[in-house]
């Protein structure tokens, strides 16, 4: 495979055959593509590996940054891989080093070091390259000069033994096969380059899985031969595992794919959706939703708001933008949770933006209020957004009831001005009790029949109803 890059090149406009700076890549982009690889060799730490939290949320690696790793016992418990970002601020004038991943295993023992010293250097290889033999320089029949063992300590002419029966039992023992995918990537560098370069004699490999090992090792020259030749029978399966390729090369499978002009059903669509957000690739994912309509025959209005909010889970930020894209009509559509997901990120802006597009709080209006008035700490946000749009249903009493719970006697006010219905509220909440919250209730009576008073001196004719926006 080839190294992961740091910095984004393309070619020059002026003359295709050389390469200019094109920006920095996001974090979150470079870590999925890292997580990937170890996954696909088996060197996942087994308890985590995790982001810092500082280079989420589409926070792009500095420019001129490198990455180095440090493996030791923990305090306390287990073995700790860190890796670490340090380039040079040229505002600060000074060098800056800053924790980039952490890695732990759950044991502890001299064998647990061990293996962490080996997912560090094939990080360490990931980003510098290992200046390895790979497959595709490996002699057919013949033994190169044996340089030095592997981490096996094996001749190559051993390593080529045992690739050869790792192939063979790939074939052959199903339940056995994603840890023989695992160590013939440790061996080969590509699983895909290997069998290119080898042959599968007496062996047979069928076109799908040669195309669904391409897209794990990113091999996209590899890609581009089979996907044609399979695009037909798999076109669902195929769609799916690029959508969730980490990196430019998953892009540009995806891309092929799709390039096919072929229909899909919604829950397919779906899951490459998700497989875009899983790996945190927001202009994947905008690409995918952009031409949803295209591809997916009768799409669900709520498609878009389903995205988002399953976005919100784990990558906040591309939720934001999925919202920022939406038409009134995806967002008037949108499942309610997610005005309450946005509640309890506290995020007006977000939350302004749902509810100018016509959002509804439907059953989630009770909550997202209660977390907005709780202790009056952004009850101003609940009040501003009540100003926009009474976008809480005028039956909804357990709406009222959390403000009033809370309260958050504004809140309140603007909810009767609204069309909540103060009488009917009452003798709802006879089945509610609200103990020690008089005051509040007091204000609103005294609110109410201002309200009714104002109600009673409109001409019938004009008395149709209060409303916001």
């Amino acid at each position: 495979m080839n190294v992961i890059e740091l910095e984004r090149w393309k070619p020059s406009e002026e003359d295709p055959r050389k390469l200019e700076y094109a920006g920095q890549p996001m974090a979150q982009e470079v870590f999925e593509e890292l997580k990937c690889r170890l996954e696909s060799m088996g060197y996942l730490p087994d308890e985590y590996f995790l982001l810092d939290d500082h280079w989420k949320n589409g926070r792009n690696i500095p420019k001129g940054a490198d990455i180095f790793c440090t493996t030791d016992y923990g305090a306390s418990e287990g073995v700790y891989l860190d890796v670490y970002l340090k380039w040079y601020d040229e505002n600060q004038k000074k060098s800056i080093t800053r924790s980039f991943i952490t890695g732990k295993t759950l044991g502890e023992n001299g064998n647990d070091l061990d293996r962490m010293f080996l997912i560090s250097s094939a990080i360490t290889k990931a980003f510098h390259g290992d200046h390895a033999t790979h497959a595709r320089y490996m002699k057919i029949g013949g033994v190169e000069d044996d340089t030095g063992g592997s981490v096996v300590h094996l001749s190559q002419q051993e390593q080529k033994v045992i690739i050869k029966a790792l192939v063979e039992q790939r074939e052959r023992q199903e339940q056995a096969m994603s840890q023989t995918e695992q160590l013939l990537r440790r061996m080969t560098g590509s699983i895909t380059e290997y069998v290119n370069t080898v042959g599968m004699r007496p062996l047979r490999m069928s076109g799908y899985d040669k195309a669904i090992l391409a897209i794990q090792d990113g091999e996209m020259s590899v890609f581009q031969e089979l996907c044609p030749k399979v695009l037909a029978e798999h076109t669902d399966d195929l769609l799916i595992a690029a959508a969730g390729r980490p990196g430019e090369v998953g892009r540009r499978m995806m891309a092929l794919v799709l390039a096919n002009d072929v229909r899909f059903s919604e829950d397919v669509y779906r899951a490459a959706c998700q497989k875009a957000v899983d790996i945190a690739d927001g202009d994947r994912v905008r690409l995918l939703l952009t031409a949803a309509d295209h591809y997916v025959p009768e799409l669900s209005p709520s498609f878009h708001g389903e995205m988002a909010s399953y976005a919100h889970t784990d990558h906040r930020f591309i939720a934001t933008e999925i919202i920022k894209h939406c038409s009134e009509e995806q967002i008037a559509a949108a499942p309610p949770r997610l005005l309450e997901q946005f509640a309890a990120d506290h995020d007006h802006r977000t939350l302004s933006a749902l509810v100018e597009k016509g959002i509804s709080g439907g059953s989630s209006a009770w909550r997202a209020l209660h977390m907005l008035t709780y202790e009056g700490r952004d009850s101003w946000i609940a009040e501003e957004l009540l100003k926009k749009r009474m976008w809480v249903e005028t039956d909804d009493y357990g709406a009222l009831h959390a403000c009033v719970q809370n309260d958050a006697v504004d809140v309140c006010k603007l909810l009767l001005d609204g069309g909540i219905d103060f009488d009917v509220y009452q003798q709802w909440a006879k089945n509610h009790p609200c103990d020690g919250h008089e005051k509040t209730m007091q204000a609103l009576e005294d609110h109410w029949s201002e309200i009714q008073t104002k109600m009673a001196q409109v001409p019938a004719q004009e008395n149709g109803g209060m409303t916001f926006g």
